[in-house]
C-alpha cells in the first residue's frame, strides 16, 4: 500500500528510512505532528515502524468449567444464557481465590474477561446475604463503568440485585435517586465517587467488597489520591480484588497498602505490538495532512477504525470532516454527556459507524472487538501511549495495522 510518496511499505526494519538525527529522549519539547504543533516527550519516527511478528494464539486449557463452580443456579442459567462454558485463564484462576473471600491481585489484558472473573463470585455472594450499598467498584472512565454495568445486569438477570453507575457527565441529580434506593453495587469513577461521598450522599461504611478495576490506568489518569481517600473510609473488614494490566512500582504500593495477604493471578501476555504492522504516514501541510486521512479511510481495508486525536476539540472537529466527506464517523471525548458516548461506542461496535475518533483518556479501558486500524493522526505524548493506543487492534492472533501520522522531513 502506498501512503504517500515518502511513505512506502516497510522493508527491512527502521533502518531503510533515513531520519535527521535527533535525540530520542528529550521530554516536554515542542514538535510538529503533521502541521501542528503540540507538547510531549519526542518520540523518533522509526519507532512507529514494525513488521508484524504473528502471534500463535494459545489456547488456554481451564481446570474447571462454569457448571464446577458452586454457585447459585439462577447464576449457573445466567452464565449458560449468555453461551458461557469453559471460563477464561482468569476467570479460571482468579473466581475459586475470590469465593473463597480471599484478596487477590489479578494481572490481565484487556478483553480477557476480567470482568467476569470479579463479579460472577459477587453476584453470588449477594444472592445469599442481600447485603445493600455492600459492593463498590471504581474503573478509570465512564465507559468501562457502563461496560461493567452492563455485564451485572446480564449476569444478576431476575436475581432481583441492582447497582447504580456513578460517573461524570451524567445527570447527578438522578444518581443520587438511585444511591437512596439503596443498591447492592455501586460502579462508579474515582471522581464522581468522591463528589457523592463529599455530598453526603454515599456512605461506605456497609461496603464488604472493594474492586479497583484497571488500577494502573486509574494511576495513569491521576486518580491515586481519590483512591487512597475512599479505600480509608471502607470497613477494616473487607474483601479487595485489584485488576490491573501492569505492575509498576506504584501499583505495588498500592497493593500493599489495600491489599491483605493477596494471592497474586498472573495471565498476562505479551504487549500486542508485536502483532501489529506499524507504519509512518508523511505529510506537510494540514490540508495535506487531512487529505490523506480520507484517501487511507476510503480504501476497502479501513473496515473499523480507531482514529486518535490529541484534543477534544480537534477530534469532535475531526469527526465532522470525516461525516461531511460521506465516512460514517463517531467521537468520543470530555466534552460529551455520557449518553453521547455511550451512543457513539454502541454504533461504532455495530458496525453503523466504520470510524471512531477519540483522545487518549476517552479512550482508556474501552473493549472493542475487531478493530482493522488504528490511525494515530496526533501523535501520542509518550510511547507508552502509543503501545496502548495500538493494541486496541492486532488481537485474538490476528495481525493488526496501525499508521501514525508525522511531518515530512
Amino acid at each position: 500500500m502506498s501512503y504517500s510518496n515518502n511513505a512506502r511499505p516497510r522493508s527491512g526494519g527502521p533502518k531503510s528510512r533515513s531520519f535527521s538525527a535527533q535525540p530520542r529522549h528529550k521530554t516536554r519539547q515542542n514538535f510538529k505532528s503533521g502541521g501542528k504543533q503540540r507538547r510531549g516527550a519526542y518520540i523518533h519516527p522509526s519507532k512507529f515502524i514494525n513488521k508484524a511478528t504473528p502471534v500463535e494464539d494459545v489456547v488456554y486449557e481451564p481446570t474447571h468449567r462454569f457448571a464446577d463452580f458452586p454457585f447459585v443456579d439462577k447464576l449457573h442459567d445466567n452464565i449458560l444464557h449468555k453461551g458461557y462454558e469453559t471460563p477464561s485463564a482468569i476467570q479460571d484462576q482468579s473466581i475459586p481465590v475470590i469465593l473463597e473471600r480471599r484478596d487477590i491481585i489479578g494481572l490481565a489484558n484487556t478483553g480477557t474477561g476480567k470482568t467476569a472473573a470479579f463479579l460472577l463470585p459477587i453476584i453470588n455472594a449477594l444472592s445469599k446475604t442481600r447485603a445493600f450499598n455492600s459492593v463498590l467498584i471504581l474503573a478509570p472512565t465512564r465507559e468501562l463503568a457502563q461496560q461493567i454495568e452492563e455485564q451485572f445486569r446480564a449476569f444478576s438477570h431476575e436475581m432481583k440485585l441492582y447497582s447504580v453507575t456513578v460517573v461524570g457527565g451524567a445527570n447527578i441529580g438522578r444518581q443520587i435517586s438511585q444511591l437512596r434506593r439503596r443498591p447492592h453495587v455501586i460502579i462508579g469513577t474515582p471522581g464522581r465517587t468522591m463528589d457523592l461521598i463529599k455530598r453526603g450522599e454515599l456512605s461506605l461504611n456497609a461496603i464488604n467488597t472493594f474492586v479497583l478495576d484497571e488500577a494502573d490506568r486509574m494511576l495513569d489518569m491521576g486518580f491515586v489520591n481519590d483512591i487512597r481517600t475512599i479505600a480509608s473510609m471502607i470497613p477494616l473488614e473487607h474483601q479487595t480484588l485489584f485488576f490491573s494490566a501492569t505492575i509498576t512500582p506504584q501499583i505495588q504500593e498500592l497493593t500493599q497498602e489495600f491489599l491483605h495477604d493477596p494471592v497474586t493471578v498472573s495471565v498476562r501476555t505479551a504487549e500486542t505490538s508485536e502483532s501489529v504492522d506499524q507504519d509512518i504516514v508523511e505529510v506537510g501541510s494540514k490540508e495535506e495532512k487531512l487529505e490523506k486521512l480520507l484517501e487511507l479511510l476510503n480504501q476497502d481495508e479501513f473496515e473499523k477504525v480507531l482514529l486518535f486525536g490529541e484534543t477534544k476539540f480537534g477530534v469532535q472537529r475531526l469527526s465532522d470532516h470525516l461525516e461531511k466527506n460521506g465516512l460514517s464517523s463517531v467521537a468520543i471525548h470530555g466534552n460529551k454527556s455520557q449518553s453521547q458516548r455511550q451512543r457513539a461506542l454502541k454504533l461504532f461496535k455495530d458496525n453503523q459507524a466504520s470510524v471512531l475518533v477519540a483522545t487518549d483518556v476517552a479512550a482508556r479501558g474501552l473493549d472493542i472487538p475487531n478493530v482493522s486500524h488504528v490511525i494515530n493522526f496526533d501523535q501520542p505524548a509518550t510511547y507508552e501511549d502509543y503501545i496502548h493506543r495500538i493494541g486496541r487492534t492486532g488481537r485474538g492472533g490476528a495481525t493488526g495495522k496501525a499508521l501514525t501520522f508525522i511531518s515530512r522531513r
